[in-house]
């Protein structure tokens, strides 16, 4: 069970702060963090790999319910796929993402 409300997390999300405003397809919007995770990718287990970055973002569970693989947001005037949904089961919901090909 979750110690904060759906309100409560809002503030973490807050535009004014460390939110961005997400788009989704239907034109409705949502607050979220964005973030730019680092990953290191090594092919086949090998030693050596290379470096890239993972989009993702964290929202409040109730804004991004009705969203599913494969759907389309823009963040910063860049479309992006949902590739992944990841619940906390508290409120929050990571979501993967990839940019859209042009």
């Amino acid at each position: 069970m979750a110690i904060e409300s759906d309100a409560d997390r809002a503030i973490y999300l807050d535009t004014a702060d460390f939110g961005v405003t997400v788009t989704k397809a239907d034109a409705t919007t949502f607050s979220a963090i964005w973030d730019l995770r680092f990953v290191l990718i090594q092919p086949n287990g090998l030693s050596v790999g290379y470096e890239s970055a993972e989009p993702r973002l964290m929202a409040r569970t109730s804004d991004v319910s009705s969203l599913s693989h494969g759907d389309t947001l823009t963040i910063q005037s860049v479309s992006y796929v949902l590739r992944g949904i990841e619940p906390d089961n508290l409120g929050m919901t990571t979501l993967l993402m990839e940019e859209a090909s042009v």
